[in-house]
């Protein structure tokens, strides 16, 4: 009788399952796979840039609804009193993030009372004066925060990128 190893029929196993796949794919077909050119070295997405608002048009602590990098991604700016982590402005008072919490995706509220946003479905609570930070609740990851840029000639906001995942997604550029 022979014996086999776990190690050994796992070995077999995966194998033959490696070769199985291969034959299955589209190069094994004498296909070309759907490869798009990058530039060498480059390891992000491009996002686009885009107007935010006037900073004049931003009341302090009232957030401004807008959506980045698409469509489907509900964010908000924040024009707080004071100089916040990862602010920018004159003051270094404004941040924005993505109001889709990490949890389940529902849209978080922003609270002006607290300086924070929250999620009415599941209660995580996130901080947006410490760069989105999850205070409490069933979300194990912070708020992404969207990455603006100020033009002061123009007194212009724009957001250039997004630092975190946003919810539901594999990147954030579709």
């Amino acid at each position: 009788m022979l014996r086999l190893s776990r190690r050994n029929f796992l070995k077999l196993t995966g194998s033959g399952a490696a070769v199985g796949t291969l034959s299955l794919s589209p190069l094994s077909h004498g296909q070309q796979p759907d490869v798009r050119p990058t530039a060498s070295g480059n390891t992000t997405l491009p996002y686009p840039r885009s107007k935010v608002a006037k900073l004049a048009d931003l009341n302090i602590n009232e957030p401004f609804y807008f959506t980045y990098p698409d469509d489907r991604s509900p964010c908000a700016v924040i024009r707080r009193e004071k100089a916040i982590k990862g602010g920018i402005g004159p003051q270094k008072s404004v941040v924005a993030y993505s109001t889709q919490c990490t949890h389940m995706g529902c849209p978080v509220n922003y609270d002006k009372d607290a300086g924070t946003f929250k999620c009415p479905c599941h209660y995580s609570i996130f901080d947006a004066d410490n760069a989105g930070q999850m205070v409490i609740g069933q979300a194990t990851e912070n708020l992404p925060r969207v990455v603006l840029a100020y033009e002061e000639t123009e007194d212009t906001l724009y957001a250039i990128s997004v630092d975190g995942l946003i919810y539901g997604r594999q990147a954030n550029i579709l």
